[in-house]
């Protein structure tokens, strides 16, 4: 998998992030620097953690599934791309403006088990998962320390717009694997 792909798989997966970042950004009212540095490293420390997992569960298991892993792939990214669409439709729920352990810790997690499943694709796919999950972490803390300041400016406006396009990414790329696997054997 390219640069490229990953830094796409990155800013798909951190559109969750950004989603609730932006919430938060409109629920804090006057944000400081460290709302944004709190939101970064919680969201983007767990986009990082739950591939690396999902890597080495895949890992595990990978000498079972290697005959159909394309389609594991093909069916986690669409799986999970088609539930970011469908959540970018939904009516939105208030966000809670704490940054305390418990409420980030929650948030964190909510907006990372994709990304776990997306790491056990990495294990089928020999994905240099150093690379992979430092791009992940590093996107999803710029996305979302960026959606603090865009949530305290513009509000909600773009909050399901972002979640859309992260499902269209990761939906796409499933279908890349696929047939570049089918049509190319890659």
């Amino acid at each position: 998998m390219s640069v490229i792909e990953l830094i796409l798989i990155g800013i798909s997966l951190s559109m969750d992030a950004f989603a609730v970042s932006i919430c938060k950004g409109l629920s804090v009212g006057k944000i400081k620097p460290k709302h944004m540095i709190t939101a970064g490293l919680w969201f983007g420390g767990f986009q990082a953690l739950m591939p690396l997992i999902g890597y080495l569960l895949g890992s595990t298991f990978e000498q079972y599934i290697t005959s159909i892993d394309h389609w594991v792939a093909f069916i986690l990214l669409g799986i999970i791309g088609f539930n970011m669409i469908k959540e970018s439709r939904e009516e939105e729920s208030e966000a809670d403006a704490s940054f305390g352990f418990k409420a980030m810790l929650v948030l964190a997690i909510a907006t990372s088990i994709d990304a776990l499943a997306v790491g056990i694709t990495f294990a089928f796919l020999k994905v240099e998962v150093i690379l992979a999950v430092t791009l992940i972490g590093v996107t999803t803390f710029l996305f979302s320390a960026a959606g603090i300041k865009i949530g305290s400016v513009f509000g909600d406006k773009y909050k399901s717009k972002a979640e859309f396009f992260g499902g269209a990414v990761l939906m796409a790329l499933g279908a890349k694997i696929l047939i570049e696997h089918l049509f190319f054997g890659g």
